[in-house]
């Protein structure tokens, strides 16, 4: 896939990055993470250092999905540090912490999910918290009764949108979008190697897409994601995350997903 004008600059000045990406209302993508040097010169310019790397990001793309949340919590310098660099309509979504998805395995969370709502005001003081991803372990089986006392938890009144990604077919029956319904809770509709969620849309305000398949995606994949995820957009949130690889993939290909977009007719 080409890169684009901005990629083939020589040397970006620290810090500046005045190019914005295509915008559709609602309509967000991705990857997960920024801190590459590997996407150096295929997505990052040659010369662009690391504390730079998401400046640089946010000029092509408006938002990420942020896995270092999954281990540990951002301080509030190193939040607003992020927040300094991206522009107004950026979008930060985080992955939440193990321990609550993996040891506690949504059981007596509330003290965690405090913490973890706490942690991330910084970024919905600004208007650039995204999404909440709850992405459970492959051999946690289903179980609607524990979901849905997880999600009456208190510490989820007013909290940021939420979705789940379920990672054993299980979790994919009526009984479990119902519950996902009654709390407004999206199901995370994620693309693998190893499994397909089905598109089933259960919040009335957003949705979660994981486009995670080894080698990434055509330009005539994209213009369908783009038709159909604009479409989405005209009345809900729509999040949309490639994957991360060691080459620049995932980033070229949510670029010119966005860029699509942008000019696709709904």
């Amino acid at each position: 896939m080409p890169r684009s004008k901005s990629s083939e600059s020589a040397s970006p000045k620290p810090g500046l990055f005045p190019e914005t990406p295509p915008t559709t209302p609602n309509l967000f993508a991705g990857t997960s993470g920024w801190a590459y040097p590997t996407w150096k010169p295929g997505f990052y310019p040659a010369k662009t250092s690391a504390k730079n790397f998401l400046g640089f990001y946010a000029s092509q793309l408006n938002s990420v999905e942020v896995n270092f949340t999954f281990r540990k919590l951002p301080t509030e310098a190193q939040l607003n540090g992020w927040l300094a660099q991206t522009g107004e309509g950026f979008r930060f979504s985080f992955k939440a912490p193990q321990r609550i998805t993996h040891f506690s395995r949504l059981r007596d969370c509330h003290e965690q999910l405090t913490e973890f709502i706490a942690a991330l005001k910084p970024a919905a003081d600004a208007g650039k918290l995204g999404l909440l991803l709850f992405q459970l372990p492959p051999n946690f089986k289903a179980d609607p009764a524990r979901l849905a006392t997880f999600l009456a938890d208190p510490a989820l009144i007013g909290a940021p949108p939420i979705a789940f990604e379920f990672r054993h077919e299980s979790w994919f029956s009526d009984e479990i979008y119902a519950v996902l319904r009654a709390h407004n809770a999206a199901l995370c509709i994620a693309e693998t190697d190893d499994l397909n969620t089905p598109e089933v849309h259960t919040s009335a305000t957003h949705t979660s897409f994981r486009l995670r398949r080894a080698g990434g995606y055509s330009p005539e994949e994209l213009a369908v994601f783009a038709i159909r995820f604009k479409a989405l957009a005209k009345d809900r949130q729509v999040y949309a995350y490639f994957k991360h690889e060691d080459e620049p993939t995932g980033a070229l290909n949510a670029t010119a997903f966005l860029a699509l977009a942008s000019g696709a007719k709904a």
